[in-house]
């Protein structure tokens, strides 16, 4: 019986020896100076943001892209002529020269995008908010378990200078009992600096509508839902899966925090009548694990607290950190100015999406973990649609830890 068991556990191992290996070899290995070629699904203008950050990259090499409107191709084949355009991602995930993608489509699409990708041994930079739904962030992350690929998730502030500073005034001695974090984000723009004109050409014959819809609803096309898609649930979270999620993150890194227990959201759309999602509102999250009240606030309408000014509250000291990453401690001294840390920031935006970006390559050469890894991702993706849950069917939502939903 002992040999029996000996035998099969053997050629159970050589089983998945041998599809690893067949991973392996359908794609290139890649040394530490070897040069990484990539292509990009989703050519909107985020899209071609981290495409350009890419192109920046040392030893990296654009070669492909993938959109359903045919506008979209024509737009990045113009940042790099030598690239291969596709209209169905599917194809551009089977040209064997690429070895990485970045994905930057609708929310709604990412799992649908993500997935095929993992599976065809490609490596992944996936823009936030990384799953619309739990369903979706759970195939992602069954896609990617095992699979042996690299996942960065487009959380860039985490790539930032600023966050080993935070980690160094986040400690018992500095910080004390930590009890809330209070974070804004406020931009005065109206539907959120979010509104696109219609291109003449956008029309059904430009436009692969059926892959565009995904798993969403069927519509009729649309080009108002194609273009302006984030004001509509169907394919967009609002603001609270475009900026909500960047502070989530960050703060779920540096506090290595679970998902909240329980989310509350209220707001309400008060001067964006073509949208569905709100323009202000208010968020509140309880990490009842950690004891941390989790607070985020945004609307359309001021610009006071900047996008995104966040505070570390504790008994011992506060931590300040805003948009310029460049994060201030403030202990809980006799006479300490409580202006110091309510002053909205006046500096500018610290982009760090080249550092994020080049982190993710060397990583793919490297096979190291990336700093925003999928479970970052996971958790702050769920923390996301708990808010829009919350704030769609008026009530405070929780999380079920053991089916992994939200109730």
């Amino acid at each position: 019986m002992a040999d029996r068991r000996t035998f099969i556990g053997q050629c159970a191992k050589g089983a998945v020896g041998i599809a690893v290996s067949g991973l392996v070899s359908s794609r290139r290995v890649l040394g530490a100076n070897d040069r990484v070629r990539f292509g990009l699904i989703g050519c909107g203008s985020r899209g071609k943001e981290i495409f350009q950050a890419a192109m920046r990259s040392p030893n990296a090499e654009a070669v492909a892209a993938a959109d359903v409107y045919t506008r979209r191709l024509d737009e990045v084949k113009a940042l790099a002529p030598a690239i291969k355009p596709y209209k169905d991602f599917r194809q551009l995930l089977d040209d064997k020269n690429v070895d990485a993608v970045l994905i930057a489509t609708p929310q709604h699409q990412h799992a649908l995008n993500f997935v095929p990708a993992i599976q065809a041994g490609k490596d992944v930079y996936q823009e936030k908010t990384m799953a619309f739904s739990p369903d979706h962030a759970k195939r992602m992350r069954k896609a990617l378990d095992g699979s042996g690929r690299v996942v960065q998730i487009g959380i860039q502030m985490i790539s930032g200078p600023g966050i080993k500073m935070v980690r160094e005034y986040a400690t018992p001695e500095r910080m004390g009992v930590i009890t809330h974090i209070h974070t804004h984000h406020y931009r005065n723009a109206p539907y959120g600096g979010w509104m696109r004109e219609i291109p003449a050409d956008c029309d059904a014959s430009h436009v692969d509508w059926r892959t565009f819809q995904g798993e969403a609803a069927p519509h009729e096309f649309d080009p108002q839902r194609y273009v302006n898609w984030r004001f509509f649930w169907d394919y967009s979270g609002g603001n609270v899966f475009e900026n909500m999620v960047h502070q989530v993150g960050y703060w779920h890194t540096v506090l290595n925090l679970k998902i909240p227990h329980a989310v509350t959201m209220t707001g309400g759309n008060y001067l964006s009548p073509k949208m569905d999602p709100p323009d202000v509102m208010d968020v509140t999250m309880h990490h009842t694990a950690e004891k941390i009240l989790f607070t985020w606030n945004s609307m359309f309408t001021n610009n006071y607290f900047g996008e995104g000014h966040d505070l570390l509250l504790g008994t011992k000291g506060t931590i300040v950190h805003d948009e310029t990453d460049k994060p201030r401690y403030i202990p809980q001294e006799k006479g300490a100015r409580l202006s110091e840390a309510s002053t909205g920031s006046t500096g500018e935006y610290a982009e760090a999406t080249d550092a994020h970006m080049q982190n993710f390559f060397d990583c793919v050469r490297s096979r190291k973990e990336p700093n925003c890894p999928l479970e970052i991702g996971f958790r702050s993706a769920i923390a996301c649609q708990m808010a829009v849950r919350s704030y769609r069917q008026g009530r405070t939502v929780t999380w079920d830890e053991k089916a992994e939903d939200i109730v």
